[in-house]
């Protein structure tokens, strides 16, 4: 499995991919997520692919290996919609090449894509207005980011998905932005053992047309370990600061009017007999919660 998330904040665009691929627990490997598709001065794509990992290569080599020189490319569009069109069309072609044969030994067609960048308007050096962000499904259709959602996931995103809602907004500054990209890695690596190091990290400043910052990290990266050290030192912190539940007040629990119920069932013998049908019957009694703690109430 992967992750890979890509974040377009005013300043520019944040990418991020783990490298891990596995075929069971017992057939891990490596394989680059990442695609750059540049032309400084002109033009500057990143691809990220996520899902079965021959499927997300050979749409690789449609975009990069095209088969016919009418068609458009990559290398050729003039806009960001126009590629993310051409992603499209990649998935399409692969989907009706290899689908059916997939089919038949009962794998699903799955893979998803997160295409972004900046393309010049024509004149060296000139870039279009903004940086673009796109996510491009199986099916070959596409959404693209907005200042409500500024982001994209693909892969084992749930993990990483909590500190990104909480933090990112569209004026977050870029390096901000990719420090809550790495921690919102660092918590999937956390929690899945699919996904792992290295991990490829690119930035890209807008209207700059070319690749700002691009890095490899590895397990010995200094950066990448203080963040995985504090983030968890810091989290234990915080938690420990904040107060346990207090069973004894009800002034700050919300009364919703409905008194819960638990059904208690009692080892055998000291189950108190139905009258009427002379077995053992349930102790069905209120649940003590926050708001119902030492305020019993009477049942109607």
């Amino acid at each position: 499995m992967t992750y890979c998330v890509a974040m377009c904040v005013d300043e520019g665009l944040v990418f991020l991919s783990d490298t891990r691929t596995n075929a069971g627990v017992d057939h891990i490997s490596t394989a680059r997520k990442m695609s750059v598709f540049e032309v400084p001065g002109e033009r500057m794509l990143v691809l990220l692919g996520a899902g079965n990992l021959s499927l997300t290569q050979a749409v690789l080599h449609e975009l990069s290996e095209p088969t016919g020189p009418s068609r458009p490319t990559l290398w050729t569009v003039s806009t960001m919609a126009d590629a993310a069109r051409v992603v499209g069309q990649a998935v399409r072609d692969v989907h009706q090449r290899e689908a059916n044969a997939l089919q038949e030994f009962g794998v699903d067609f799955n893979c998803s894509f997160i295409l972004g960048g900046q393309i010049g308007d024509g004149d060296e050096g000139v870039a279009q207005p903004r940086p673009r962000l796109f996510m491009v499904y199986a099916a070959g259709n596409h959404i693209e980011s907005s200042r409500v959602n500024p982001y994209f996931q693909i892969g084992e995103s749930k993990y990483g998905k909590p500190i990104i809602d909480r933090v990112l907004v569209p004026s977050t500054p870029l390096d901000e932005a990719a420090k809550c990209a790495l921690i919102s890695m660092d918590s999937t690596l956390r929690s899945n053992l699919s996904v792992g190091l290295p991990l490829d990290l690119l930035v890209y400043q807008k209207d700059t047309l070319k690749v700002t910052r691009f890095v490899s990290i590895d397990q010995d990266n200094a950066y990448y370990q203080m963040i995985h050290r504090t983030w968890g030192e810091r989290l234990r912190q915080v938690f420990s600061e904040i107060p346990e539940p207090d069973w004894q007040s009800t002034g700050d629990v919300p009364q919703n009017g409905h008194v819960g119920e638990m059904v208690l069932y009692r080892p055998p013998g000291a189950l108190h007999m139905d009258a009427d049908r002379g077995t053992p019957g349930a102790d069905v009694r209120a649940a003590q919660t926050l708001a119902q703690a030492d305020k019993p109430k009477a049942r109607g």
